[in-house]
């Protein structure tokens, strides 16, 4: 039998060694360990179950196929308890061999894949997945300032992850209290006084109850602007003088509050041009930006793509309940060679989509969206000068993009504004204001 076995091995390309009973074996695999066990259950010396026994006692996590003429229930039970991977009654067909070979060996590279990702992302930082230069020195950047009081501006491109930034400073901050986001430009500006500063009962119509404001949510912990450029100006004074006098004065009320606040906020916008242009106070601006942290576009840190695009796509399989395609060559060349607007956020996008529509146990660039095979607009000056268009009047060309966003971002959220916006990161007023010029 273990003549068989070998030939229809080697014929499968595999390398084999064999023994003639379990203590013959546990030698063998000292010398030299396996990726895959296949044994039979009654042997002398030492059987099936003890071989196996044996091998998880030492910590060896190699996967096991038991083959017995006799098998039962209680056998069964007891090798799969013991981790078996497949149980096989003789006599048998080969085919049923080889089957269970093949799929024992893709669930021990599923594994190696599996501890491979979990030992890179260790080797990050917090919730980020990357190794690459860029990563690293914002990886440094977040351990040094992150213990201090500092005031924090986060800048990057829409899908860039500042919030994840912004986490991170909280967790390794060492302060107790909570981390309270709030979006400036999902929020309407009539509300967002009220979702920071809270209120008394009676202090506006509607105002059945007293509230409390995120500015006293956050005492003790870190509050998180995000697109604070998008905050109108005369709620950034109060904001400012909020951030001076470390005190906050719920609406309706003239008692102030003492607050421990630490605030990190977050712009996709140059914030030196956002205060040339009157959209930010440059004295704001000042109080925030004691330490700038620049989060790289994914197209900066390209050596992090496969990485990425394996965790979301795992992620996203595990949510499906899918065994973990491999992404194949051309997958993940025409993932390089994508410019990627919308950064990580698309590329997780992209992977959930590939997680949805697979299939078989890879996944090429056939299940890759057609965006990947277009030039981009905003394609850099040193690429092919065909991809511009004829005419390059600004206005109308930035028009045109700015309503295939909307269009696709509509379609993307089933025509549901509000998740429209969040998409586009602006506020659904701005949304419907831009349907309404573009006629969408």
């Amino acid at each position: 039998m273990r003549r068989i076995l070998e030939i229809a091995l080697l014929a499968m390309g595999h390398e084999v060694v064999h023994a003639a009973d379990g203590v013959e074996a546990l030698d063998r695999f000292a010398e030299a360990p396996c990726d895959l066990v296949l044994t039979d259950l009654r042997m002398p010396k030492l059987d099936g179950l003890g071989l196996l026994r044996a091998l998880r006692e030492r910590g060896e996590a190699v996967p096991v196929v038991v083959l017995t003429a006799h098998g039962s229930v209680t056998s069964a039970v007891e090798a799969m308890k013991l981790g078996a991977i497949d149980y096989i009654i003789r006599p048998f067909e080969m085919s049923a061999v080889e089957l269970a070979v093949s799929r024992a060996l893709a669930v021990a590279h599923m594994d190696r894949e599996n501890r491979f990702l979990r030992e890179e992302m260790g080797r990050g930082f917090g919730e980020f997945v990357g190794q690459s230069p860029a990563m690293l020195a914002l990886y440094e950047l977040i351990r040094q300032v992150a213990p201090t009081r500092s005031g924090v501006f986060v800048i990057g491109e829409t899908g860039t992850g500042k919030e994840l930034v912004a986490r991170a400073i909280h967790q390794e901050s060492g302060r107790g209290g909570l981390f309270v986001p709030i979006n400036c430009a999902a929020i309407p500006a009539d509300l967002l006084e009220s979702e920071l500063f809270g209120h008394r009962k009676g202090a506006f119509t509607g105002a059945d109850r007293d509230r409390m404001g995120r500015f006293e949510a956050s005492s003790g912990g870190t509050l998180f602007l995000d697109e604070v450029t998008e905050m109108p100006m005369a709620l950034q004074a109060k904001l400012l003088r909020v951030l001076q006098e470390n005190s906050v004065e719920r609406l309706g009320s003239h008692r102030p509050v003492a607050i421990d606040l630490r605030v990190v906020a977050a712009t996709n916008r140059d914030p030196q041009e956002a205060v040339a242009e009157g959209a930010l106070r440059q004295d704001l601006y000042f109080r925030l930006n004691v330490v700038r942290l620049d989060v790289p576009a994914l197209r900066e840190r390209r050596q992090d793509i496969p990485l990425l695009a394996r965790h979301f796509l795992a992620k996203h399989c595990r949510e499906l309940g899918r065994r973990v395609p491999e992404l194949d060559a051309s997958a993940l060349r025409r993932l390089d060679e994508y410019r990627w607007p919308g950064n990580i956020r698309e590329l997780e996008n992209m992977m959930e989509r590939a997680a949805v529509l697979s299939r078989g146990e890879t996944i090429s660039s056939t299940l890759l969206p057609e965006a990947l095979f277009k030039p981009f607009l905003g394609a850099s000056s040193g690429e092919s000068r065909a991809k511009w268009p004829q005419a390059l009047a600004m206005e109308p060309q930035v028009a045109e993009l700015e309503r295939g966003l909307i269009e696709e971002a509509l379609s993307r959220a089933g025509d549901n504004k509000s998740a429209a916006a969040r998409l586009l990161e602006i506020s659904e007023r701005s949304l419907w204001y831009k349907i309404k010029k573009y006629g969408i």
